[in-house]
């Protein structure tokens, strides 16, 4: 499982599978989207405007990742 969060989005998206397959985006709420794979298996889930709904502390002791865009 991989966390990685987009400040300059403010995506947070984790990854329950890293293996490489066709992928389906199900939107469940303005904010969630889940990512859908081979078998109707759980690949990741996005978080949009995710400083509004998480957080990022209270997921410790998880490590995520910090990803910034060049500007």
């Amino acid at each position: 499982m991989n966390i990685n969060y987009n400040d300059k989005t403010d995506l947070l998206y984790i990854q329950l599978d890293d293996k490489d397959q066709e992928v389906i985006n199900k939107r469940i709420s303005d904010n969630i989207v889940l990512d859908i794979g081979e078998n109707e298996k759980l690949l990741g889930i996005e978080i949009l405007d995710s400083s509004k709904h998480v957080n990022l502390e209270r997921l410790f002791p998880v490590e995520y990742k910090i990803s910034k865009t060049a500007s």
